[in-house]
């Protein structure tokens, strides 16, 4: 079987690790051009921590978007409660981190208790 080889909008990985952050803003999307375009202080440095770091990177800044250096490592992103760990691979390039953190836990209703219907109103407590 083939191994296909990853491409963004045409351009291999090593490519897109060459390129400066204006001439990859070109090839993404209108907001993440923005958003590339107009890096604030916290998120330039987070990515001088990336860039530096072997551990993992623990950040709150979610709507940060995932750049084509960022691949390989990993970094723990903040969920409103806590930090959970997120691996980048290069289908996430253009992305943001947030994407892959969950604010919110899924509800699993268990049985409803006494009381809460008719019928098990008149059920013994024991």
């Amino acid at each position: 079987m083939i191994q296909k080889k990853f491409a963004y909008k045409g351009k291999p990985l090593e490519e897109l690790q060459k390129m400066s952050l204006t001439e990859l803003a070109s090839l993404m999307p209108s907001d993440a051009r923005r958003k590339i375009k107009r890096l604030g202080e916290h998120e330039k440095k987070l990515i001088n921590k990336i860039q530096v770091s072997k551990k993992p990177v623990k950040t709150h800044i979610r709507d940060m978007i995932v750049l084509p250096f960022m691949v390989g490592k990993t970094v723990l992103v903040h969920s409103g409660k806590a930090f959970q760990q997120v691996i980048i691979i290069e289908e996430m390039i253009g992305h943001r981190l947030g994407e892959y953190v969950f604010t919110r836990n899924r509800v699993a209703h268990s049985a409803p208790g006494i009381g809460a219907t008719r019928s098990s109103a008149s059920l013994s407590v024991k």
